[in-house]
């Protein structure tokens, strides 16, 4: 008896060429639409905090400190001191300047833990140096002295540095104006018309390794790009493992049989693997920032441990919103971890130097809290009022929210019977259209 013919092949299907494809306009749609928003509202994000600094401050803070017990000139009721802090307080537009009349022990601990960004000093015995011009041959100044606070951010420290000296000079001038007539000589005369001098100096140092302000920032955005990225990895990595997704490497395509498992034990195993997978991003970076390229870190085991619940925490709130939000939770994240909490993180610009939107948005993202938690650590050491406290505080509601928030949508949709198992193909059957 003749051997049985193989089985005929079923018919190669034909390809669909790219320009069939490029005319259907639903192909278009979607990724059009998100494409250009994303585009429109990061413009919008990025670009209207930073545009007009000196013209959406709102009550920077700055310290004014009035060391002269010194008597008042003949005729006055106030010394030159008390003369001065009032007109430099009242020189700037109501509501733009935070200015704290502080004693100096005061303004060297705000100074210290970042809650002013500067400081003016009158000096003891100022009225009495002024006074001293009127006298013949006098030819020294008395000096305003307006420090500087570098831990608090390069731009803030700026502003503050500009606003006091602005604020001084001006004064001066004043003060000069009402008494140039006590002049007997025209040396004399021409001093007092601006008649006091103004220094810089650093208020409260920092290490030279911190670049001048900014490694906070920057060391912060690592451990959120760290989180994110790591949580975004985990997320895809075990939804392929598990084969609710195609592995593609170049050319090679495949997908593994799909475990049967529920959307509240799958996120439980990416959380797992979140909190394991974070100990050695936190490690490794901190290994390179501050090893390999000597970033100044006087608290390093307190750094780490900051940076590690961090990063866990954003970690997790990536992969609770990507369990609630399927496809799309990975720009729901980027918005959440990245777009919206960058412009309002006060790390670069001041918040009291942004729009109330900003400061709106800073009361509750992530980064902001974290950039005060590891500036408290880097700069001011590691005091709580600091930002330190605030840091661990909204660390843990973020631990907390994410772990409530994922599992009670998981659980949701697991009771709802909304299962993630789908049933394949054959290889053989014909893809939709839509595919």
């Amino acid at each position: 008896m003749p051997d049985a013919a193989p089985p005929a092949s079923p018919p190669a299907r034909p390809t669909v060429h790219v320009g069939p494809l490029l005319g259907r306009w639903q192909l278009w749609l979607v990724p059009a639409v998100l494409a250009s928003l994303v585009a429109f509202c990061l413009s919008l994000l990025y670009m209207g905090g930073i545009l007009d600094p000196t013209g959406t401050l709102h009550r920077l803070p700055i310290a004014i400190v009035n060391g002269d017990t010194g008597a008042p000139l003949p005729g006055q009721p106030q010394n030159l001191g008390t003369r001065l802090t009032d007109t430099v307080t009242g020189s700037t537009a109501p509501g733009t300047v935070d200015w704290r009349r502080l004693g100096l022990a005061e303004a060297q601990d705000q100074l210290g833990s970042g809650k002013v960004y500067g400081a003016l000093i009158i000096p003891d015995g100022f009225t009495a140096e002024v006074a001293a011009l009127t006298t013949p041959g006098a030819t020294k100044r008395p000096t305003l002295t307006t420090l500087t606070n570098p831990g608090a951010g390069s731009l803030a420290s700026s502003l503050a540095g500009q606003i006091t000296q602005k604020a001084a000079h001006s004064a001066s001038l004043t003060i000069g104006s009402q008494l140039s007539a006590s002049g007997t000589t025209p040396t004399t005369r021409l001093l007092l018309t601006d008649p006091v001098t103004v220094t810089t100096a650093v208020g409260h140092p920092i290490g030279r390794h911190t670049g001048l302000g900014l490694s906070a920032f920057y060391y912060t955005l690592l451990l959120v790009l760290a989180g994110f990225v790591g949580g975004n990895l985990v997320h895809s990595g075990v939804d392929t493992a598990l084969g609710y997704a195609d592995s593609e490497l170049g050319p090679w395509h495949s997908r593994r049989p799909t475990v049967p498992v529920t959307r509240t034990d799958t996120l439980l195993l990416k959380m797992v693997m979140t909190a394991g997978i974070s100990l050695a991003t936190t490690a490794l970076v901190l290994l390179a920032t501050a090893g390999l390229l000597g970033m100044d870190t006087p608290h390093p085991a307190l750094l780490w441990l900051f940076s590690y619940c961090a990063t866990l925490s954003v970690g997790l709130g990536v992969q609770a919103i990507n369990a609630a939000f399927g496809g799309i939770g990975q720009l729901v994240s980027m918005f959440v971890f990245i777009a919206l909490a960058l412009p309002s993180s006060g790390a670069t610009v001041p918040l009291e130097a942004t729009p109330g939107f900003y400061r709106f948005l800073a009361s509750f993202e992530p980064m902001r809290q974290l950039v005060g938690g590891t500036r408290a650590i880097l700069y001011f050491d590691a005091k709580g009022d600091a930002g330190l406290t605030r840091g661990w505080l909204m660390i843990a509601l973020g631990f907390v929210g994410a772990l409530v928030f994922g599992f009670a949508m998981t659980r949701y949709y697991d009771r709802r019977g909304l299962r993630r198992l789908t049933p394949q193909p054959e290889p053989d059957t014909e893809p939709s259209p839509a595919a």
